[in-house]
């Protein structure tokens, strides 16, 4: 597609999964927040090459425009920006008062989002697009008050929106991930009345619009797109006898007592796995993969293979599959993400992270039809 060049703020930003969708569809980075100190590393280590600036810095050594406190930015000096990114942190909000606005939110992550925009457009500057992403229980979020706040907080400053939930695994990669995303646009600037939803990408590459067409299927997706060589597999990667032995034993318990948690078992073939959190580092018990045919306990994934199930483009060691290289996901169209952290902190940055497919695709729909 051709790019249209557009700027955005990357709030949030974690390992910054929203930069490199952006990037990828035209998008320059002009400013973005993240608290983690090992979060910033990987920003900063993986997009100063693409954006230099935004890692500027001032004559007493302080970032100029890699905001470490959102709380602490000073709108005024945030460059004016067209989509604001952000996967801000699920808070429940103060509705004693029953205003469901704006003031609601003081107090809250999501408050510091919402007056950089109302500051920036008492400043004639309003941003065109906010572009939210949230874990899917924000919908209920403390009895469905969370989203009609910040529903009624963009309608307050101006803006329409459409909001619904995609699942990752009908856009190219073989993980169940479904999370919530809100797209508004400034009803001054942009006259539509609705946003339409990509809901995953057909097998020729196309669009689906309407989720009755996913049955009809989607880009084909295998577990084993991820894997790094098996020839090069470490084997601290397989889990012990006792671990092995206490993820049984808890799944019979939990199953015994009605309740479906326990590990989640996959092999090359399957076709996704659950969801990653961050929590994967203790044990990986959510994402196991089948080594019985070796002899061997489940492994967990590797580092590499956990961002390539978020749609990072990382070299590793290769691939045990040379043509998924060319996966449009893992391509040298894509930025290659290099990982600068430990295993313990890849595996809690790829888990918090969104999947970048479905930011690609969206933020492709938002250029045509909001930009």
């Amino acid at each position: 597609m051709m790019k249209k060049t557009y700027t955005f703020i990357d709030l949030f930003a974690g390992i910054g999964g929203f930069h490199t969708a952006m990037h990828y569809v035209g998008g320059k980075c002009v400013f973005a927040s993240e608290w983690d100190k090992n979060a910033r590393l990987s920003y900063e280590a993986n997009y100063k090459k693409i954006e230099p600036k935004l890692f500027k810095k001032d004559k007493d050594g302080r970032y100029l425009y890699f905001n470490e406190d959102i709380n602490d930015a000073v709108p005024s000096h945030i460059p004016d920006f067209d989509v604001c990114c952000g996967g801000f942190p699920c808070q429940p909000f103060s509705v004693a008062g029953l205003k469901r606005g704006f003031e609601d939110t003081r107090g809250t992550l999501f408050f510091s989002i919402a007056n950089i925009i109302r500051e920036k457009i008492n400043a004639g500057n309003p941003p065109r697009v906010l572009f939210l992403e949230n874990v899917r229980g924000l919908k209920t979020h403390d009895k469905g008050n969370t989203l009609k706040v910040i529903l009624a907080t963009l309608e307050e400053l101006g803006y329409a929106y459409s909001f619904d939930v995609l699942n990752a695994k009908y856009f190219g990669v073989p993980q169940n991930r479904e999370r919530l995303f809100i797209i508004a646009w400034y009803k001054k600037l942009v006259n539509v009345d609705e946003f339409r939803f990509p809901y995953g990408i057909a097998e020729d590459g196309s669009t689906i619009y309407d989720k009755k067409k996913l049955k009809e299927g989607t880009l084909l997706t295998k577990v084993s797109d991820i894997f790094e060589p098996e020839k090069t597999m470490d084997s601290q990667y397989t889990i012990s006898d006792k671990m092995w032995e206490g993820h049984q034993k808890r799944k019979e318990r939990n199953r015994k007592n009605g309740k479906g948690f326990g590990y989640s078992l996959f092999n090359a073939n399957s076709t996704y796995t659950s969801t990653i959190s961050a929590r994967y580092w203790k044990d990986g018990s959510e994402i196991l993969i089948d080594q019985s045919k070796k002899g061997l306990n489940p492994r967990v994934l590797t580092p590499v293979e956990a961002g390539r199930l978020q749609g990072y483009r990382i070299i590793g060691d290769g691939w045990e599959n040379p043509e998924c290289a060319n996966n449009p996901n893992y391509n040298d169209s894509n930025i290659e993400f290099k990982i600068v952290v430990s295993r313990k902190e890849a595996y809690r940055q790829f888990g918090n992270s969104v999947a970048i497919p479905v930011i690609k695709r969206l933020a492709e729909e938002i250029i045509k039809q909001l930009m």
